[in-house]
């Protein structure tokens, strides 16, 4: 049975002139893709008017909410209690967003409950990509 878990969140956008600007965003989680989460954004808030989707490792999430973690296009880290950094970076620049640590927790947990840490089915996960990656070939 597939499980789907959404969680608004309320970044805040840390601009080259040290500005915060609130941006909307939705954390997803799905227990047919249960290494990854996913960071939706509106078409509102990005630069060609078309809704943004970051995915990355379920793991990196909780590495970065305990110290630096990440590598390529995603970073996490730690920003005093309260806060959690996320950076992306594509071919377009980089984006630094600060998200509520604790709303980052509620979430991790969340999926957690769905798909337990070390009971994510791997030989699923890697068919999967491999279709994704090589289609009907």
């Amino acid at each position: 049975m597939d499980i789907t878990l959404e969680q608004p969140a309320r970044g805040r956008l840390i601009t080259a002139e040290e500005q915060e600007l609130p941006v909307p965003a939705t954390f997803r989680y799905s227990s047919t893709d249960p290494l990854a989460v996913h960071v939706e954004f509106p078409p509102d808030v990005s630069l060609d008017g078309t809704g943004v989707t970051w995915t990355f490792g379920r793991s990196l999430l909780e590495e970065g909410l305990r110290g630096p973690a990440g590598g390529g296009d995603v970073h996490i880290w730690p920003c005093g209690r309260a806060r959690t950094v996320l950076e992306f970076h594509s071919p377009f620049g980089l984006a630094l967003l600060q998200f509520d640590t604790d709303a980052l927790r509620r979430f991790l947990l969340r999926t957690y409950a769905v798909v337990a840490a070390g009971e994510e089915d791997l030989d699923a996960a890697v068919d999967r990509g491999i279709s994704a990656l090589f289609g009907n070939v």
